[in-house]
């Protein structure tokens, strides 16, 4: 709140590029709406800014009323550029090429508004945008994983973070995939708005737990499953829903439907890990949730995630983690 009690505004530009994938757009500024219900302290005023008037999204839906790209931006503003997909659903293939004159205009926008003061936020390929300005030299940032090698590319003389949700650099914040968006977002709320905002926004969009920059983009529960063995993905499913069972090689291969050594021989060679790495690192991450969602004891913790001992738990933890699970709990509070 300001000293004449009114609420302090940050004004947020978001630029609605060719193609702008949806969820990059709804999921950050869902979370600036809720902030502005949820408390009075600062108000969130957002506009829509890009070279077209109407963008077709990357699910088919017209996005409109979108305003020319402005001369200038206030001293303080917060500039959000969202990522852009392939292909919109339902368009002709090989699209892409004719927004090239669309994205070159917003490059040569960026090159000119962007000054210090004002925050430059990107939302999964966005960052790529903004590399093509030249806005992320010398800056850590990240990018969706399918899109970091470009990044790289675009620009070499940044510092490229890999498997990390977002990027916090002076004024320049990059997030990971679509979704990370919304845990960027969530921190900048933390930061204009405070903690108690930001963790009531979360709990009005029914997100379970926020994420920290440093955390993997991949979930810990998608570990693993990048295959297409439906035997290896009926053991996986059934660790997932119980991992705190007792989970032997011979009970996962009754469920897989195949023999013990068949079971960790298709582990390895599909989910690149054995069977108890697999178990083990579905526990912690079940363990990893309890530590920050709950005050519950290390030695209660370790029970419920299906380790035999405290002792164990802290072994398997400190194998996969960096930070102990206290120091984790702690970062979170």
């Amino acid at each position: 709140m300001s000293l004449t009690g009114q609420p302090r505004i940050v004004p947020v530009i978001v630029v609605v590029p060719p193609r702008t994938l949806l969820l990059d757009i709804a999921g950050p500024m869902e979370v600036l709406r809720r902030a502005n219900i949820d408390q009075a302290a600062v108000r969130f005023v957002v506009s829509y800014v890009g070279p077209a008037p109407c963008v077709t999204s990357s699910v088919g839906l017209d996005v409109a009323n979108v305003a020319p790209l402005p001369d200038g931006l206030p001293d303080d503003a917060l500039v959000v550029i969202s990522g852009s997909a392939d292909e919109p659903l339902g368009a002709p293939a090989g699209s892409r090429a004719d927004d090239a004159p669309l994205e070159a205009e917003i490059v040569s926008w960026l090159q000119r508004v962007i000054r210090p003061g004002i925050r430059l936020v990107s939302i999964c390929s966005g960052a790529l945008l903004a590399a093509r300005a030249g806005l992320l030299d010398g800056h850590e940032c990240t990018t969706h994983h399918a899109t970091l090698g470009e990044l790289m590319r675009l620009a070499p003389r940044a510092r490229v973070r890999e498997n990390r949700l977002y990027v916090e650099d002076g004024e320049r914040l990059t997030s990971a995939g679509v979704t990370a968006g919304i845990d960027l977002m969530l921190a900048l709320v933390a930061r204009e708005a405070g903690h108690a905002a930001a963790l009531a926004v979360a709990r009005d969009l029914v997100i379970y737990l926020r994420r920290a920059g440093g955390d993997p983009q991949l979930s810990p529960w998608l570990e693993g499953r990048n295959h297409l063995h439906p035997a290896i993905h009926r053991a996986q499913d059934a660790v997932g829903a119980d991992p705190a069972r007792d989970w032997s090689v011979e009970a996962l291969a009754e469920v897989a439907a195949t023999s013990p050594r068949n079971l960790s021989r298709l582990f390895n060679d599909h989910a690149g890990m054995s069977v108890t790495d697999y178990v083990n690192r579905m526990r912690i991450a079940l363990a990893r949730e309890l530590v920050i969602g709950s005050r519950l004891d290390m030695e209660s913790i370790a029970e419920r995630a299906g380790f035999s001992s405290t002792r164990q738990f802290r072994r398997v933890w400190n194998r996969l983690h960096d930070i102990s699970p206290a120091r984790l709990r702690a970062s979170f509070r």
